[in-house]
């Protein structure tokens, strides 16, 4: 057996990826104990506030012990990996002081398939050397925290338990589904895969919890035990899993509520509506496709709002501020980054392109082009959400007419696009068949009266309505 020094241990704490952040859910371990791991490689998934990152090590070494399950919330700062850096390879178990009824070493357990294709994204990190005294392995299925529970499991997983003579394989199953056997008390290794390569689906689970929940259940005031044990079962007996499904609020999910909530109740929001004919704005964007200097990128009706919202914050700056509660100032800002909001499977994120105002209409639809394309593969990085000024939400994709969006943490404005619709329309005259739109313009009281607001909205709407004017008004 070879003894580890201090020296050769390296712990990998969780970072903050981005501005701020206190914690992060550990999505998907890419290694197990005893591997070999290399300066940069990506060792786990996990998902912040605001965006999923995978986390590279700066280290070369053997894995010797993975501090946390998947689906577990770490606060930044805490150690996640602890690595063997000495070069010796020697696996993790054999440093481990374990009971003397458990002297083979741990089989390792059947790594669960890997993501590929994604990209890694670098982020900062925190690296401290300490000393680490090894916990027990965790085995399958166990709470992490029971450790006289998960020694027992491992007694059997060595041959040294009455309950084992083989080492079962672990079930496949990604993150969500697992957590949602956990939260169900579904014991995975006795559910039938219906999924591809024999991959458990939230479908099995709900399948292998209906049976007992026909079982009746007698109520807990009946039986004298003690409240503590009681109180995981409580859920369980709250709802019928075939019926509904329970959803742990973490994430990009609990970043918005907390926002929303946060700005609904703090900044005094105002609302303003215009509707406008926005028929030669339609024109341009097809004249436009045909432009050979915008050949390639994409070109749509959003690109020209977010120009002539730029255009109106150019003609009125002091929409474009925050207020400072903690100095009682308004901060103008004399750079626009242009937030826009989109909708993406893991919930609605905000990034921004940075100086906005400083790009021409070309490089604004590559900027904007590349922002979508990026929050729809999931790969938005933290910082491309910080530092927001002002916002559009375009509710017009999914056929709404317009809403009064709720303002981002920290900004003054937010503009709401809704369906382009043909409509009949009075146009010189005569009612005629137009593209009409309704724009809503949200915007913060404390430091926006309903004149300045007034003003940008209608700026909008003019240039909307006749293009032309970004050429004058530029």
């Amino acid at each position: 057996m070879t003894t580890m020094t201090d020296a050769s241990v390296r712990e990998f704490k969780m970072p903050d990826v981005g501005e701020g952040l206190t914690e992060a859910e550990i999505l998907t371990w890419y290694v197990q104990v005893g591997d070999t791991v290399s300066d940069g490689q990506v060792v786990c998934e996990v998902e912040t506030a605001k965006a999923a990152v995978e986390l590279p090590i700066p280290y070369d070494g053997v894995v010797r012990e993975l501090r946390f399950p998947a689906g577990t919330t770490v606060d930044v700062g805490t150690p996640i990996i602890t690595v063997d850096v000495s070069g010796g390879g020697a696996p993790a178990e054999a440093e481990a002081p374990v009971p003397e009824t458990v002297q083979a070493p741990v089989t390792p357990v059947a790594e669960e398939e890997k993501p590929t294709g994604r990209q890694p994204v670098l982020v900062g990190y925190g690296v401290a050397t300490s000393s680490t005294k090894r916990r027990p392995r965790k085995g399958p299925e166990v709470p992490f925290q029971q450790a006289p529970a998960t020694l027992a499991v491992q007694t059997e997983l060595n041959g040294h338990g009455p309950a084992a003579t083989e080492a079962k394989p672990r079930p496949l199953a990604k993150p969500p589904v697992r957590k949602l056997a956990k939260d169900l008390g579904v014991d995975l290794t006795a559910v039938i895969p219906s999924g591809p390569d024999g991959i458990i689906t939230r479908e099995d689970v709900h399948a292998a919890v209906a049976p007992t929940e026909a079982t009746p259940v007698a109520p807990a005031v009946t039986a004298p035990v003690p409240v503590a044990p009681a109180v995981p079962a409580a859920p369980a007996a709250s709802y019928d899993a075939a019926r509904e499904t329970r959803v742990p609020v973490k994430g990009v999910r609990k970043a918005t509520a907390q926002a929303m909530v946060g700005s609904a109740f703090t900044a005094p929001h105002v609302t303003e509506f215009v509707t406008v004919d926005v028929t030669r704005t339609l024109k341009l964007v097809e004249e436009l496709k045909q432009d050979k200097d915008l050949q390639g990128l994409r070109v749509n009706p959003l690109l020209l709002i977010a120009k002539a919202l730029l255009v109106a914050i150019k003609r009125n700056p002091d929409i474009n501020a925050s207020w400072d509660e903690a100095n009682q100032e308004i901060v103008l800002k004399h750079y626009v980054n242009l937030g826009i909001a989109a909708a993406t499977p893991r919930g609605l994120i905000v990034p921004n392109i940075k100086d906005a105002h400083t790009k021409t209409l070309p490089q604004l639809a590559q900027a904007l082009g590349e922002l979508v394309s990026t929050a729809k593969e999931g790969k938005t990085s933290p910082a491309a959400m910080q530092g927001g000024t002002v916002t559009i939400t375009n509710v017009g994709v999914f056929g709404v007419d317009t809403g009064t969006p709720i303002l981002p943490p920290g900004e003054s404005a937010i503009l709401a696009v809704g369906a382009i619709k043909l409509q009949p329309w009075v146009h010189k005259g005569k009612v005629k068949p137009r593209q009409v739109t309704t724009l809503a313009l949200s915007f913060d009281h404390r430091l926006v009266d309903g004149e300045l607001g007034s003003k940008v909205l209608a700026d909008v709407a003019a240039i909307l309505e006749q293009p032309k004017k970004l050429i004058t008004w530029a």
